[in-house]
């Protein structure tokens, strides 16, 4: 066997491992025992130390040195480069930490839980300080002299940076701002949808929109857990929902999300499975699927009204109208709490928050026992409204419990990527609101497949959806987007 033959040999197994890591994870926030957090704990470090090991194994940098690339193809230097990244980026990071890291956030995520329940951030703030002090470790490993936040935005958008983020933040907020100010400033404001929904209604609703979207539950499955997430890829791509009593829009559009997640992982080449490229290239990228499946497509005018239709059939009279008020009310732009049930004006601004938060806890200008008063100041400033409880401000997201700093701003990119996806699928598919306006979003979900999601990460994040798209990314298309639909919603 060549030096290649014998890295991808040792990468295969690599990524199996690491997909029974992720089979863990997807175990605990479903299955799992809650008696059970402090054994998995040990299991997730034990799992861990053994995947730092592979990944920095002194093997992997020989046959790096040994390969000529100058003979290979563009998959087979893709696969290089990713592996190259990692091993570089793993070993500057000391196993023990590694490993300590992770037993620490796989308790950490249970005592989130727990203190979310009990509206108590005191009971969490010890451990999200281990997390905060660990994290901060890492980032020093990682970023040498370099900016300890660039270091953790390196795990989830390679080649992103804080500076860059900032710029591109700077460009949305005002006109986020102003378009927010229009449209609560409106005379017309939709109806919000009030009454009790059946939770079998709810979960039998969200099957049907998972399939109408294109995931396939012969490679998946759907389940319950306090935050939705999706979990794995390839043939084993698996996604969860909640519900809500009185909003069934949460549960709707929850899962709309998630399956844009899944089926990005379920439409990649199988070629490319349990290799560097058999996964989505960046959460950036990831996130672009999930938003547009939701949003651009999920609450377009001509989708909601089959939706609509739906929803009346399982549910009876809706007290709404007609399929013009209920796309009013999906839509409807309130200033709330909650960043995964946000609003589009809104939503970006939770994350804008976050990203500045975040950044000054990694950098140590924000520590954790003042996050609680930093996060309730901020939102007062930027939503005008005062936070109440915790589990409506700094604990009602899962990240930093289990250490995703820097993860936070890919929400974002991911809602710049789709308005650019959206203006290129437009003209593609002539006739796409006609085709969602029925229910069949076979055509929209089938060209984000041929021309993004079938990739993996064969090229760079950025390339990726300039290559869909024949156009570089730029906030412009989202905001246009948005500007075009909420006005017109509010007629102002």
């Amino acid at each position: 066997m060549t030096a290649f033959d014998d890295l991808m040999a040792h990468q295969r197994d690599t990524e199996a491992l690491a997909g029974i890591s992720g089979r863990l994870g997807w175990d605990q926030e479903t299955m799992m025992p809650r008696g059970a957090a402090e054994q998995r704990g040990e299991e997730m470090a034990a799992i861990e130390g053994v995947l730092h090991a592979r990944r920095t194994d002194p093997r992997v940098g020989d046959w790096l040195d040994a390969i000529d690339p100058s003979g290979l193809d563009a998959v087979a230097k893709a696969k290089l480069r990713h592996i190259r990244r990692d091993f570089e980026r793993n070993s500057k990071v000391p196993a023990k930490l590694a490993a300590e890291l992770a037993r620490v956030t796989s308790v950490s995520q249970g005592k989130w839980a727990e203190a979310r329940a009990a509206e108590d951030f005191a009971a969490f703030a010890p451990v999200l300080e281990r997390v905060v002090g660990l994290k901060r470790e890492e980032a020093s490993a990682l970023a040498g002299n370099g900016d300890l936040y660039d270091a953790m935005l390196d795990d989830y958008e390679p080649g992103a940076t804080g500076a860059g983020l900032e710029t591109l933040f700077s460009a949305l907020r005002p006109r986020l701002v102003a378009l927010r100010e229009a449209v609560l400033g409106a005379d017309h404001q939709p109806a919000q949808i009030e009454g009790s929904f059946e939770e079998a209604a709810q979960l039998q609703l969200a099957r049907e929109m998972a399939q109408a979207f294109g995931y396939d539950f012969n490679r998946g499955r759907i389940d319950k857990a306090v935050h939705p997430f999706c979990s794995g890829s390839g043939a084993d791509v698996r996604i969860t929902t909640r519900t809500a009593l009185t909003d069934p829009f949460s549960c709707v559009y929850s899962t709309i999300h998630e399956t844009g997640h899944a089926c990005y992982e379920q439409g990649i080449d199988p070629d490319f499975a349990l290799t560097p490229l058999g996964q989505g290239v960046s959460l950036g990228v990831h996130e672009s699927q999930s938003r547009i499946f939701e949003n651009q497509l999920g609450r377009s005018r001509a989708f909601t009204g089959h939706l609509f239709d739906r929803m009346t059939a399982l549910y009876g009279d809706l007290g709404i109208a007609d399929a013009d008020a209920f796309y009013g009310t999906v839509n409807r732009v309130a200033p709330g709490y909650i960043r995964t049930e946000a609003d589009e004006v809104h939503y970006n601004l939770h994350i804008l928050m976050r990203f500045d938060l975040e950044r000054a806890l990694i950098s140590g200008g924000l520590e954790v026992a003042d996050l609680p008063d930093a996060w309730n100041a901020r939102f007062q400033k930027d939503f005008g409204v005062v936070v109440d409880k915790p589990s409506n401000g700094c604990l009602q997201d899962v990240h930093w419990s289990v250490g995703l700093f820097g993860y936070f701003p890919t929400y974002t990119l991911g809602n710049v990527y789709a308005g650019c996806l959206l203006k290129a699928m437009q003209t593609a598919v002539p006739d796409l609101d006609a085709q969602l306006a029925v229910g069949d979003t076979t055509a929209a979900t089938g060209w984000l497949r041929e021309n993004l999601q079938r990739f993996g990460g064969l090229r760079e994040p950025r390339d990726t959806i300039a290559h869909a798209c024949g156009f570089e990314p730029s906030e412009e298309p989202l905001l246009e987007y948005l500007e075009a639909k909420f006005r017109g919603i509010y007629g102002i």
